[in-house]
């Protein structure tokens, strides 16, 4: 081959070499439209959906307003900023830990107050048995008075008259009920029937009014207006 081919074939290589060193502008074009497609589509997410779109925008416009006080300040600056944050993580870890602490101590609290009103019923429920003990061993110390003079009436001879003394352990027997609040029922003839009071044990012929109670047969009682036993009672019928 000659120098001049072989010359000419150098020169012709060397505008394709500097053809791919410089870009043409149809390759800036396209590599510009490649940026602005990827910006788009960063764009598109951030915006993609609804819902998510505004809390999306928001932190990526916060990333970038922090990107630009990062560029706009000094190192100096920025190490103060930098020491302000931690001295505030420090402060907030310093009073969250003041907080558990507060926590923890008020749960303590909340334990032994639960501890010491579970022993107050407590208490409070033995004092009350103790109290119901109490009055029903006076009650019955009361009545063995009343026990005694029946029996020492039951001592006298044959003969001898005991009504008085019947009469008279009656009226020590009512005192004690009296003194607990104890009443007897005993209606009238001639009164309505009142089924929480009276318990009607069948119906006779009486001048009392049709319906009406016509005998007692039995007494009742009640205790602090709660009745403790029926009286027992006949109605009136034409």
């Amino acid at each position: 081959m000659s120098e001049q081919d072989a010359s000419g074939t150098d020169d012709a290589d060397e505008p394709a070499a500097d053809d791919a060193a410089d870009p043409s502008p149809d390759d800036e074009a396209s590599a510009a439209d490649t940026t602005a497609d990827e910006w788009d589509s960063l764009d598109d997410v951030a915006e993609d959906g609804d819902g998510e779109s505004g809390d999306a925008t928001e932190s990526f416009e916060a990333g970038e307003d922090l990107l630009d006080r990062v560029a706009s300040t000094d190192d100096e600056q920025l190490a103060n900023e930098i020491a302000s944050l931690r001295m505030r993580v420090d402060s907030l870890e310093s009073e969250l830990e003041t907080r558990e602490d507060e926590a923890e101590e008020l749960e303590s609290k909340l334990a032994r107050t639960k501890a010491d009103f579970q022993n107050y019923k407590k208490r409070m429920k033995k004092r009350r048995e103790e109290e119901k003990q109490r009055a029903t061993e006076d009650l019955v110390e009361r009545l063995l008075d009343v026990r005694d003079n029946l029996k020492r009436a039951l001592e006298q001879d044959e003969d001898a008259d005991i009504r008085d003394g019947i009469q008279a352990t009656l009226r020590q027997f009512d005192e004690e009920l009296q003194q607990e609040n104890v009443e007897s029922i005993e209606p009238e003839p001639g009164q309505d029937v009142d089924p929480q009071r009276h318990e009607v044990l069948l119906r006779v012929e009486s001048d009392q009014p049709e319906g009406t109670i016509a005998e007692v047969h039995r007494p009742g009682y009640e205790m602090a207006e709660k009745v403790i036993r029926t009286a027992q009672v006949t109605v009136s019928e034409e």
